[in-house]
């Protein structure tokens, strides 16, 4: 079984324009989408569309909305109940695939409701393959909550995979040695960490492997996922380096594209696949995301209708740059 957790739920709310976003103007739209989201839930989302057993943890008022949301698609989850209501986020959705997002902060979440969730994402935890850490952090958790529940969740046998920025991610990978299994950076994420320029990291996969090999060395996550948006995905670990190009779609939505080349990795190695199937299993999934509308996870058939890509080594044994 597979566990997410997502401390900073949503509503993700797609509004479709009929004509380019402009500053100041009028716009008229499709009806607005309701979607329940949140990174971790999003992942959740994409693996239960597999038929594989998931967990979805994350921290909702009784009778929200978003519970009930989540409730309608069927998904396995531990809703842990807070006094405040979740957030609403914000998706512009362009014709020709750009998408910008508008982002709450979430509700304050500390004390006793802190106490009580971290409590339960351990519970939950117990005899999972892997627990995912997904999203931003709502006000009032530490920066340096991921890292201290990669600790906790280590003493339990579990693998954890962190998927954050900013503050939490700095903080995550400030000690090597409470490193999580895996972290999966975008190209700004990455440069924010290791230095570098993020434009030249998409669009060379030698450089982003050396990056994300940097990352794992130096940082000490044993599994680097760089997603490179239309590019593809680099997979850094101890035995080597891999590029796999994304195939080609017509982008709807990038929104929950990452979340989905999580969700195809998480998959991929708990049936036992190597790492550059994984790999393939991820960028597969990440595509086939970012060619539905929102964040609408995708299916396996969504995933087999993509033309095959491959993935191929970088390097023949790990190497270690500074920028």
């Amino acid at each position: 079984m597979i566990v997410t957790v997502t401390a900073n739920p949503a509503i993700d709310r797609l509004v479709a324009l009929g004509s380019p976003l402009e500053r100041g103007g009028v716009v008229r739209t499709a009806a607005p989408v309701d979607q329940p989201g949140g990174k971790g839930v999003n992942v959740a989302r994409a693996i239960a569309a597999a038929a594989q057993p998931v967990t979805a943890v994350f921290p909702a008022r009784d009778h929200d909305s978003f519970v009930s949301a989540v409730r309608e698609t069927g998904l396995h989850h531990v809703a842990v109940p807070t006094s405040t209501r979740v957030r609403v986020n914000l998706t512009l959705a362009e014709d020709d695939g750009t998408t910008t997002k508008l982002n709450a902060p979430g509700a304050e979440l500390v004390g006793v409701e802190l106490e009580t969730f971290t409590r339960t994402v351990l519970t939950t935890s117990v005899g999972a393959t892997w627990v995912a850490l997904c999203g931003s952090l709502p006000p009032g958790v530490p920066a340096h909550w991921y890292r201290d529940l990669t600790r906790s969740l280590r003493e339990l046998g579990v693998r954890v995979a962190v998927d954050t920025s900013d503050e939490p991610l700095t903080a995550t990978l400030a000690d090597p040695s409470a490193a999580p299994d895996l972290v999966k950076p975008n190209a700004q994420e990455l440069v924010d960490l290791v230095g570098g320029d993020a434009d030249e990291v998409e669009s060379d996969p030698r450089l982003a492997g050396e990056l994300a090999q940097a990352l794992r060395t130096e940082r000490g996550p044993a599994t680097v996922l760089l997603t490179l948006g239309g590019a593809g995905a680099v997979l850094a670990t101890a035995a080597g380096t891999w590029f796999a190009p994304s195939p080609r779609i017509r982008p709807l939505s990038t929104v929950g594209a990452g979340d989905s080349a999580l969700a195809g990795y998480l998959l991929a190695d708990s049936l036992g696949a190597d790492a550059p199937a994984a790999l393939v299993s991820a960028v597969l999934h990440g595509s086939a995301a970012a060619a539905l509308p929102g964040s609408t996870p995708p299916r396996p058939s969504d995933v087999a209708a993509l033309e095959a890509t491959v993935a191929r080594e970088l390097f023949d044994t790990p190497t270690r740059h500074h920028p």
